[in-house]
């Protein structure tokens, strides 16, 4: 493959003014204050304890940030070979100036002070935003977010569901929603509504997606209303549930979320098959995996229940990303969406990307989400898939295929924005 063709492609996806369409940004500090926001990202905090630096030293009550960054920096020499780690030097050359090689014991104290200081700048956010060129940010917020006080047109809100679906049977999770929604929960009829004014709410603030993370073992079916009332009635009285009636509840509140997708003409996200504290003395953030029990088979009642609905699937592992491909290839209503996680590095994307290129409708795919907690990650994450993207689309499509270098880019920017328009937007 032409290296020079690549390059051509990927300065023209580079234009490309992008809308990141799933994120945990808090649009109240969306950039960040010192580099302690950024190397303790949880891919930093748990490759550094996986290389040896103890739980305790990272997670130390009260730690300042600058004595935290101290602890981590000696860390990186070990892991100097990940992904994760040429993310945080691109994302330092280009955002703080640092000319260094590599961040070391050396020379990280002089990074630390002029990053601070470039981020106590009162533009830093509009600076960074534009060096992503980053126009949206889709957000992940609470169900009982108030979505005040931030611009909604640049920060969208997103309505998250896992509390509701996975943990109504705590008494906190129903004080919050019934302060959230003026309703007190007292029957299957009144979580009902509960959820449709919570729905009124996002929709009202320009939600554009309901969201929710799955364990691999959740099986989504309808549940008859008084099954589910049953179930409810017992938590209500103070009842431990037993499995079962636990997983009635949930099934029957994410049924109710995707009819109100439905309703309110909402997509559905769909991230699938994390496996929750797997590694129970790892860091925050660090104790989950992919399980590979995960099929989409348990998702077929759903799919064909509501075909108006769209589900923007993410999933895990390899094997998960065949079968996606195989699902968006063949319903309407599922779409391939970004590479997450444990999927976010080079050789996991190029293998994804190719296949779903190959296979699915290029108008069901939506190529890229950061999924960051600071807006600085934007610019590294997203310039690693252009840089695949480009090499996949001059290789498989330009050479192989003798598509012209315009057609090419036009497929690029399909998947990088204009889908995540017509999808979300």
């Amino acid at each position: 493959m032409s290296e020079t063709l690549q390059q051509r492609i990927f300065d023209e996806l580079e234009k490309i003014v992008l809308i990141d369409p799933h994120t945990h940004i808090n649009p109240h500090s969306p950039a960040s204050e010192t580099l302690a926001d950024i190397l303790g990202y949880h891919y930093y905090t748990e490759l550094a304890h996986s290389a040896g630096l103890p739980r305790a030293d990272i997670e130390e009550p009260g730690i300042e940030p600058k004595e935290k960054v101290r602890r981590l920096v000696p860390l990186l020499e070990k892991l100097d070979n990940t992904i994760q780690v040429s993310w945080l030097l691109e994302m330092c050359r280009e955002l703080f100036d640092f000319q260094e090689e590599d961040i070391t014991v050396d020379n990280w104290e002089s990074l630390y002070d002029g990053a601070a200081a470039k981020m106590a700048q009162p533009d830093w956010e509009d600076q960074v935003l534009k060096a992503s060129n980053l126009e949206q940010v889709f957000l992940t917020n609470d169900f009982d977010d108030p979505l005040e006080g931030f611009d909604t047109k640049r920060y969208i809100p997103c309505l998250r569901t896992d509390d509701l679906v996975f943990h109504l049977s705590r008494e906190s999770v129903r004080e919050r929603l019934a302060k959230a929604t003026n309703v007190d929960l007292t029957d299957i009829d009144s979580l009902t509504q509960s959820i449709g004014k919570l729905f009124d709410h996002f929709s009202s603030r320009g939600a554009r997606a309901c969201a929710i993370s799955l364990p691999p073992d959740f099986t989504p079916t309808h549940v008859s209303a008084s099954d589910a009332n049953n179930a409810l009635s017992k938590l209500l009285q103070g009842d431990s549930l037993a499995a079962d009636d636990a997983k009635t509840l949930s099934r029957f509140t994410f049924w109710t979320l995707a009819e109100m997708c439905a309703e309110y003409r909402l997509p559905f996200d769909l991230m699938i098959g994390v496996n929750r504290s797997v590694y129970e003395e790892g860091v925050f953030q660090g104790q989950d995996l992919y399980d590979m029990r995960t099929s989409l088979i348990l998702y077929r009642d759903l799919f064909n229940a509501f075909p108006k609905v769209t589900f923007p699937i993410s999933v895990l592992a390899q094997t998960s990303n065949q079968e996606l491909v195989s699902y968006s290839w063949i319903f309407p209503n599922v779409v391939t969406n970004g590479h997450w996680w444990y999927s976010n590095i080079p050789a996991h994307i190029e293998l994804d990307c190719r296949s779903r290129l190959q296979a699915v409708p290029k108008t069901k795919q939506i190529g890229y989400y950061s999924d960051m907690y600071k807006l600085e990650f934007a610019l590294p994450k997203f310039r690693m898939y252009r840089r695949i993207l480009a090499g996949v689309l001059a290789q498989d499509f330009v050479q192989n295929l003798h598509w012209t270098e315009e057609r090419a880019v036009e497929l690029g920017r399909l998947v990088l924005r204009g889908n995540v328009e017509s999808i979300f937007c």
